[in-house]
């Protein structure tokens, strides 16, 4: 089939820009707002991985406050600490109701876990998980991205191809009422023949105004798909051919839908991070240590009249009980655990009933175009021994008009074909895993 030029009717073609499928799928892969919404999530993500590794590192905080009090037991204190202590300040009367006193305090400390069983790992690994489900997501997201395109793309290029069918067929009613009226001039023929082609071409005609309708919606649809505005014009490029395509296996396409899809990748990354949540939920069980560090300057004035003080200390955390909740989160993960290894198993059963099924579609797909390319050639050339004869008295203008509609239907039948295989060579990337804005099938 020649290549297909789509026109939106009643635009002039210099208002349109040429479009072929792979640039329309790349231009929606960027226009779409699902894509961008999903790239997000992926890059929030990351930063919640480096939010997670923050965890093996140093705390260090600074904080500076001020107090005034005559609290007996905040004068003494800040006293000591300002190293401002006195030996007048053990009497009793300044003792009991001391003056108020200002203290401006310092404080910078430092917090490092030396061991934490593993809790931080664990969170560093599930972030990471997260992150790469983020990631499977997006793939799928723009594999249903790219196979919409395909379908919008290859659903205006059919109504544009069907509007041209119809057109064909109005002109071919045309001339079979030229020819019906001249047999009538000449006696050959009757009046009902002529108002019989009357009323198939009025048909004809209706289905080319169904047709040009259809090519309007089509191209919104593909607008849509675009993420453009709906009435924005092009001329599509790429023809509506039939597809060769090399042998396919179809244990090799289940292998590959078994270890690239999207939702296969995703169902196993969740296994693995119900496994990690189940390790921290153990590592709750086991003693945490950590250092901290503190440096302390106390002063009655902000700058002067005060001391400094400083800590350093290892300490020790073991939770021996804290009425079962940790038992009972270890139990809950082990459950998790088994939940995601169910779901993996019916993903891998799904995935490759999907792929059966894109195969089977794009078989049967294939088998249609030969049979249906066998029977357009017949019906053209029943119309062409059909037309002679009724003109030479021979046939009957219900024979005309049957095999005039048959023309038509067997012309549809073709273009549906060709677009059915297209249709489902993309699906079977898809259900396959390995469907990209680069795929043999876009071109």
């Amino acid at each position: 089939m020649r290549t297909v030029m789509v026109l939106l009717l009643a635009l002039p073609a210099w208002a349109q820009e040429p479009l072929s499928l792979r640039d329309a799928v790349r231009l929606s892969l960027r226009e779409n707002a699902g894509v961008a919404g999903i790239s997000a999530g992926e890059r929030a993500s990351a930063a919640r991985v480096t939010q997670a590794r923050g965890g093996m590192l140093p705390k260090i905080d600074y904080s500076e406050s001020f107090a005034r009090s005559d609290n007996p037991v905040f004068v003494f204190s800040s006293l000591l600490t300002q190293h401002q202590f006195a030996a007048g300040d053990f009497a009793i009367g300044p003792l009991n109701r001391p003056d108020f006193l200002n203290n401006f305090q310092s404080q910078l400390t430092v917090d490092q876990p030396l061991y934490d069983a593993g809790q931080t790992r664990n969170a560093v690994k599930s972030a990471e998980l997260a992150r790469q489900m983020s990631g499977e997501e997006q793939r799928r997201v723009r594999m249903n991205v790219i196979f919409a395109t395909t379908r919008a793309y290859y659903g205006a290029v059919l109504a544009a191809e069907m509007l041209k069918a119809a057109g064909q067929a109005v002109r071919s009613a045309e001339a079979d009422l030229e020819r019906a009226e001249a047999l009538r001039a000449a006696g050959m023929s009757t009046d009902a023949d002529v108002l019989s082609i009357r009323v198939h071409l009025a048909a004809m005609r209706g289905q080319r105004i169904d047709r040009a309708a259809d090519v309007e919606v089509a191209q919104a649809a593909l607008n849509d798909a675009l993420g453009l505005a709906l009435d924005t014009p092009h001329a599509l490029t790429t023809p509506l051919e039939a597809l060769e395509l090399p042998g396919l296996a179809l244990d090799g396409l289940e292998r590959s839908a078994a270890a690239s899809r999207p939702e296969a990748r995703e169902t196993l990354l969740a296994t693995q991070l119900a496994q990690t949540q189940a390790d921290g939920a153990r590592g709750a069980m086991l003693p945490q240590v950590s250092f901290r560090g503190a440096f302390e300057a106390d002063r009655q004035r902000f700058v002067d009249r005060g001391g400094a003080n400083w800590l350093a200390a290892i300490s020790l955390r073991w939770n021996l009980f804290n009425g079962s909740a940790d038992k009972a989160r270890i139990a809950e993960t082990a459950q998790l655990v088994e939940r995601a290894q169910s779901g993996q198993r019916l993903a891998d059963s799904a995935v490759r009933l999907d792929v059966r099924r894109a195969y089977a579609s794009l078989k049967a797909a294939q088998q249609r175009i030969e049979v249906a390319k066998a029977a357009v050639a017949e019906a053209e050339e029943s119309l062409r021994i059909t037309q002679n004869r009724y003109e030479a008295g021979m046939n009957d203008v219900t024979d005309l008009l049957r095999t005039e509609t048959a023309v038509l239907e067997s012309r549809t039948r073709y273009l549906a074909a060709i677009h059915d295989t297209r249709i489902a060579a993309t699906m079977l990337e898809l259900a396959a895993g390995s469907l990209t804005a680069d795929s043999e099938v876009l071109k």
